[in-house]
């Protein structure tokens, strides 16, 4: 297999022997992929990063897992094995893994759906790593440098196992700024890509992701069986999809017959995207954008007394720290009141939250109480959270929560 580039030298890692508190090795043990620093309490002095940790319990100093050393992260060591029984970590690992994680996505491919999430990181045992597919281009995006010496091989497993033609490097900002690798963000490392926007299918939806330049991969994969639903609760409606970025959820609803559809973002490149990939669908509704402040435009649009169909309020993540979860849970309790104010009679309003330091018990809390205090009589119609390709493996590894609200006055 040719790659265009120069990609990190495989070396041979060295492996490290591990000791942890009793509480560490208690998560270990529970499958949990992440030990911090302050767990360790014996190691190998010349620890790197990329190093394999064989990590002994103190019960018959046996093997009860292995992680990849991160020596630039409180997260010191990332788990890619939890079990005591003997294993190789070498290219049939890897590969194993990479067909594992295929199978579980094969419903979604049975779909008519030709983009996915391959692998999710600590969900899918491969931590700092995440691996998308859109029709035959696999974007891989990395978050630490644990992965280089084993990229080679990661790839190859990765293109042999989508078959895909084409693949894209993603790098965090720390990996951006690392010199301990010649990897670029945004190049093209295998095959050849002719438009940096691709096209791909979602339920039959047309749409694109630009994977050189977009955010993350390109496109949000996540949230795909909650944009097919929204699209099927549109017909003949009007929609005002908020903070809407490429339109995942407007341009389900305009290729469902949504009468009107109103996308709301702040950033004005964002609506053009969105606007064109509504026009990659047949549609005869109207789709029209509004660019600014979410929070102001819904305040303005409640002035003008405007009310719609369906409303979905999907804001990024307001909490990225501790610090911020108090501030977030008031600004999800705002974005329901909005709501509420701009669902009309009978209609459908959908919230969700992307901010893992939020709980989903306590989103749903937030939604219910703020919509009690409308006085508006109301009913719970489902609540949802990832979708296939985004499966949780860990309690820290469920982050989206949505919930659809029906109203009956």
């Amino acid at each position: 297999m040719q790659f265009s580039t120069d990609l990190p030298t495989t070396i041979v890692p060295k492996r490290l022997a591990i000791k942890l508190t009793a509480k560490g090795e208690n998560y270990v043990q529970k499958g949990h992929p992440w030990v911090f620093s302050d767990s360790i309490v014996k190691q190998n002095d010349d620890a790197k990063t990329g190093d394999l940790a064989i990590i002994f319990g103190k019960r018959k100093n046996g093997m009860i897992g292995i992680g990849l050393y991160d020596a630039n992260s409180p997260i010191r060591i990332k788990m890619i094995y939890s079990d005591s029984a003997p294993v190789k970590i070498n290219d049939a690992f890897f590969l194993r893994k990479v067909q594992e994680a295929y199978q579980q996505r094969l419903p979604l491919l049975q779909t008519e759906t030709t983009s996915y999430r391959l692998l999710f990181g600590e969900n899918d045992g491969f931590p700092s790593f995440i691996a998308d597919v859109y029709d035959n281009v696999l974007v891989v995006k990395l978050y630490s440098e644990i992965w280089l010496a084993y990229l080679t091989t990661l790839l190859e497993s990765l293109i042999k196992v989508t078959g895909c033609k084409t693949a894209v490097m993603r790098l965090s900002r720390s990996l951006q700024q690392s010199k301990s690798h010649q990897l670029k963000d945004g190049e093209v490392i295998y095959g050849t890509l002719e438009n940096e926007v691709v096209q791909f299918v979602e339920h039959g939806v047309q749409f694109s992701a630009n994977v050189i330049k977009g955010h993350k991969t390109g496109y949000f994969l996540d949230h795909r069986e909650n944009r097919r639903q929204v699209g099927l609760a549109s017909k003949h409606k009007t929609v005002l999809d908020v903070f809407s970025y490429a339109g995942g959820f407007s341009v389900h609803a305009l290729a469902n017959g949504a009468k009107q559809v109103t996308s709301v973002d702040i950033s004005e490149q964002a609506l053009e995207i969105a606007k064109q990939n509504g026009e990659l669908n047949t549609f005869s509704g109207e789709h029209f954008t509004l660019a600014g402040d979410a929070f102001k435009l819904l305040e303005q649009l409640i002035s003008e007394k405007k009310k719609f169909d369906v409303v979905v309020i999907d804001p990024p993540s307001f909490a990225k720290q501790q610090s911020e979860i108090q501030l977030a849970k008031k600004k999800y309790a705002q974005l329901a009141r909005l709501g509420a104010q701009l669902t009309a009679r009978e209609g459908l309003l959908v919230l969700a939250s992307c901010s893992s330091r939020v709980t989903a018990t306590a989103f749903y809390d937030i939604n219910e109480q703020t919509l009690k205090s409308t006085q508006r009589s109301f009913s719970v119609a489902q609540k949802t959270g990832h979708d296939i390709d985004h499966p949780i493996g860990f309690p820290e590894g469920a982050y989206l929560k949505c919930a659809y609200y029906r109203f009956h006055d």
